[in-house]
């Protein structure tokens, strides 16, 4: 696992290292030269665009670095400004450099450009100067360097609406955020690490790696049977979303990712139309009308027996009698209960405090809007403290929440994991039922769901890049990613 910091956690842990240090600006010179041996010498002409603040001090710290591999470097200047620490190094080098001052040149004769205007720090818009700068320097074909975190980029959420685009961002001793979530992957096309050997006072988040899911497929054993690896249950559908293919193929992911049974519970209107696509699964006719199923208590009092997970809600649509499904699972089920899609805009209308008195042990798989629902807060505010907004309500709830995003949030209230796998080609509907199939396979045969809700997240984006090697971001489907689950797998296990 990669560790994360929150802007705060890292600014808290710099202070307390300068506050021990012989002089405030060593951790800038270890920050600067570490981002530096990153920096491949084979660049002729360097320019390094530089702010006001600290940021431009690990620029002036790598300019350095360059000009004693007899670089030819060039510092761009915002304004002739520069905080205490960022003053003492560009004092070392101002006069075996050109320093250009927000003058009208030709970005395109370097052929390397860094990105040291605005550190970790920054937040809110773009002031104009910065603005032009950086989208004339988008428009450039020279290879592109940011230091610490894109210009532009809010280091905590990863929101932006313009930031410099860089072909390899350098993180100052940790990541951040920022790095990860909402739009940084539009910006972002490589990261590396400088490592800066700093403490940090409080828990970092984590990045999930491939290496990191090994624990949750441990060898079988020979002398073993089907129920050792979970009886799933899935349970949705409805006459608008009649689940042949979707559905289906939740129950095919769910299988091809360890499952030992998997039991499709769908209303009996539409489970004709399902018959033909189950091969490895077994179907569980429930009470329906003409559009959707019907709850009916002795048919819920069966299907929970012996299961060790449930994923629940996917295309289910009446919320009325969703509810009463749902309400009646809180109360009576106490294995593994995933609720996702209507089962979470059933659970938006009904007190909240059910969760907290439950037996089961509940992983909710909201998206953003479906999030804001649970939470009566905007997605704007959502998006401005994700990880805290949702880590506070799977502490208060006493549950496992999966924020699903372009980068997803998994925590329990104490932990927070994120995946960042996946591709653009998921923003279609079915990809999320596709991930409730998994997470109901991993979470039935280990006894950690909390990494095994994080591991169903980062195989479900893996095999949707795994489907985009033969495919395009448009024509990929949830059912191509379906299918490409144990492909995920048979790549992670074979580590």
């Amino acid at each position: 696992m990669i560790n994360i910091t929150s802007v705060n956690n890292m600014k808290k842990s710099e202070e307390i290292y300068i506050k021990n240090s012989k002089h405030s600006y060593d951790l800038m010179e270890k920050a600067g030269i570490s981002a530096a041996s990153f920096i491949e010498r084979k660049y002729k002409k360097v320019l390094i665009l530089c702010g006001k603040g600290n940021n431009a001090g690990d620029g002036y710290v790598i300019a350095n670095e360059l000009l004693k591999d007899n670089i030819d470097v060039s510092i761009y200047l915002i304004e002739y400004k520069f905080s205490l620490d960022s003053l003492h190094f560009y004092n070392l080098i101002k006069d075996k450099v050109k320093t250009i001052i927000n003058e009208e040149i030709d970005f395109n004769k370097y052929d390397l450009i860094i990105d040291c205007l605005l550190g970790t720090g920054f937040k809110g818009n773009l002031k104009l100067e910065y603005e032009n700068l950086i989208k004339k320097i988008n428009q450039i074909n020279s290879y592109k360097i940011s230091i610490d975190i894109n210009s532009g980029i809010d280091s905590e959420t990863g929101l932006t609406y313009l930031a410099f685009k860089s072909d390899l961002t350098i993180a100052i001793g940790y990541l951040k955020p920022g790095h990860i979530l909402n739009m940084a992957k539009d910006y972002i096309k490589n990261i590396k690490i400088a490592p800066l050997n700093l403490s940090l006072i409080e828990n970092p988040y984590y990045l999930i790696e491939e290496k990191d899911l090994l624990p949750l497929f441990k060898k079988r054993l020979n002398y073993s049977h089907k129920g050792n690896y979970g009886y799933d249950v899935l349970i949705g559908g409805s006459i608008n979303y009649s689940g042949a293919p979707r559905l289906a193929l939740i129950a095919n992911s769910s299988v091809r990712s360890g499952a030992g049974v998997v039991k499709l519970a769908v209303p009996n209107s539409i489970a004709k139309q399902i018959i033909p696509y189950i091969l490895d699964a077994t179907l569980y006719p429930l009470s329906s009308n003409d559009n959707s199923f019907i709850f009916k208590e002795e048919e819920f009092i069966d299907l929970i027996k012996n299961t060790k997970s449930i994923a629940f809600g996917m295309g289910l649509m009446d919320i009325k009698e969703t509810k009463k499904a749902l309400i009646f699972l809180l109360n009576n089920y106490d294995k593994n209960l995933i609720i996702d899609a209507d089962g979470i805009n059933a659970l938006s209308q009904i007190d909240l405090s059910i969760l907290k008195n439950s037996k089961a042990k509940i992983i909710l798989t909201p998206h953003l809007k479906e999030f804001s629902r649970l939470t009566k807060l905007s997605i704007q505010k959502i998006n401005l403290d994700p990880i805290n907004i949702a880590l506070n309500f799977a502490k208060e709830y006493g549950l496992i929440l999966i924020l699903k995003g372009t980068a997803t949030i998994i925590t329990d209230g104490d932990k927070v994991y994120i995946t960042n796998t996946g591709t653009p080609g998921m923003a279609k509907g079915g990809s999320g039922d596709v991930l409730s199939g998994v997470i109901a396979a991993l979470v039935g045969f280990n006894d950690d769901i909390l990494l095994a809700s994080a591991g169903a997240s980062y195989i479900n984006g893996k095999a949707a890049e795994i489907v985009l090697k033969n495919h395009s971001e448009y024509t990929m489907t949830a059912s191509d990613t379906a299918l490409a689950v144990a492909l995920a797998i048979d790549e992670i296990i074979k580590l």
